[in-house]
């Protein structure tokens, strides 16, 4: 029992991590399909080209709220019921996945920025909180969205690992899946390392002429 408890705990995130909150945001408030402008990627940084800040912000606190609520739910009820560690890294990482190949967007999804921040979160507050400033420094000093985003997801793990010395056991499994995640988000960034490389990557808060 304790298998198939795991099994649909991960199935459930993978639907919950599916739902492309950057579509049905802009839907509800009656704007384009991120898909069809910018760069055409469903994410909160596509919705701000729309040039509504609020439904951008919705968005971003959605997305983040789909890798947070399934592992928090695992944590906080999932000893009832026999999951464990396991389950919570497999949870994350479905949610993750749901983001990025959502079934009900014909597997057409994100980058997956806001819902590894969630997941992380949800894995510790202050591993996520360390993950989210480490966004915001290298956004702030040097204004790539993307940089920030590829170093931040890099050093989770490692982050992780290091809070075994300082408050909170490392489960292999847990840091396995924040590996794999970090790996996936840098793949769904090529293009943009392209960019970073050629020298071409947009900055934050830059105008387009």
């Amino acid at each position: 029992m304790q298998l198939l408890y795991s099994a649909l705990a991960v199935l459930a995130a993978y639907l919950v991590g599916s739902l492309s909150f950057a579509v049905i945001v802009s839907r509800a408030m009656g704007l384009k399909d991120p898909r069809t402008f910018g760069s055409k990627n469903p994410g909160a940084t596509n919705v701000l080209r729309s040039g509504n800040r609020s439904a951008a912000i919705v968005t971003l606190l959605l997305d983040g709220l789909k890798g947070f609520l399934p592992v928090l739910a695992v944590k906080w009820f999932g000893r009832d019921w026999g999951l464990e560690d396991g389950t919570i890294a497999l949870v994350g990482l479905a949610a993750f996945l749901g983001h990025l190949w959502p079934v009900f967007f014909r597997f057409k999804g994100g980058k997956g920025v806001a819902t590894f921040i969630g997941v992380v979160f949800g894995i510790h507050p202050v591993l996520g909180i360390a993950t989210g400033a480490t966004w915001l420094i290298i956004a702030f000093f040097f204004r790539y969205s993307s940089l920030a985003s590829l170093i931040s997801a890099a050093f989770a793990p490692a982050y992780y690992l290091l809070g075994d010395r300082i408050q909170w056991y490392a489960d292999t499994r847990i840091a396995i899946a924040l590996c794999a995640m970090a790996m996936l988000l840098g793949y769904r960034h090529r293009e943009n390392i392209s960019r970073l490389l050629k020298g071409t990557e947009s900055r934050l808060g830059a105008k387009k002429a």
